[in-house]
């Protein structure tokens, strides 16, 4: 087993190694899955998050073997960048990685436990449009600087960004981080970067305003192009739902 540990964690590096050799049969689970498993384990008081990557097949043993960054490598290295631009996230403590002599196995990333409010898949439940509005265009600030900090997060996607309260603000934390881009944005991609997180048109114009008014670029091209893009994903997302609604029955 490799593991890595940031540097503030280093000490507490034979309790790590612990909690990771446990992992199939203790913690509290957080997030269970055919792919990935999190569950929260307690660090000499205080709580972590341990991510557990699935087995990659054949292919991808080989690939993070020897050419490729694991997906946990990526999230803790991610994490750290991130931290360094003043872009909110769980602090990381460490990825840990099975490597036998030719092939790969599981991973594992672990970061701080971070206590949250509601996630932007809550957003559309608040009863409160005033509120609503208020966190859609601090969303949107927070995403427009990304873009600026030439960050193309690929999972924009609703559960993905956890958010605090914070007096009459709010602080937003991104999470599931090992797909990101690292470049300047042009326009389309800015506006295909919000395309996987709502369908609700009227949340779509709040964001899109919110953009152009930080941009100075024409609100209606704004919406258009981000309500545009968010209609193709839809499309595309209920295609292979019904795909692999049809596969499953005739497999049954």
């Amino acid at each position: 087993m490799k593991i890595v540990y940031t540097e503030t964690y280093q000490e507490k590096a034979e309790k790590i190694n612990a909690i990771i050799s446990k992992f199939s049969v203790d913690g509290e689970i957080l997030n269970g899955g055919s792919r990935n498993t999190i569950k929260i384990f307690d660090l000499e008081g205080r709580k972590v998050n341990i991510k557990s990557f699935k087995i990659p097949n054949l292919i991808n043993k080989i690939a993070y073997r020897f050419f490729r960054k694991s997906k946990a490598e990526r999230s803790f290295s991610y994490a750290q960048y991130l931290l360094s631009l003043e872009i909110g996230t769980p602090f990381p403590v460490a990825y840990a990685e099975e490597c036998k002599w030719l092939t790969f196995g599981r991973s594992y990333y672990i970061s701080d436990h971070l206590e949250y409010d509601f996630t932007f898949r809550d957003i559309e439940k608040f009863e409160d449009t005033a509120k609503q509005e208020a966190v859609l265009r601090a969303f949107t600030r927070f995403t427009y600087d990304l873009h600026e900090k030439n960050i193309e997060f690929l999972d924009h996607s609703p559960g993905n960004t956890l958010i605090q309260i914070d007096g009459d603000g709010f602080q937003f934390f991104l999470v599931d981080l090992n797909r990101m881009n690292f470049k300047r944005l042009d326009f389309k991609k800015r506006m295909k970067n919000f395309s996987r997180l709502t369908p609700n048109k009227e949340m779509i114009k709040i964001m899109a305003n919110e953009y152009s008014q930080l941009t100075a670029w024409n609100e209606n091209e704004v919406f258009e192009t981000m309500w545009g893009d968010t209609q193709e994903f839809q499309e595309k997302f209920f295609r292979k739902k019904r795909l692999k609604k049809k596969l499953k029955f005739w497999k049954n």
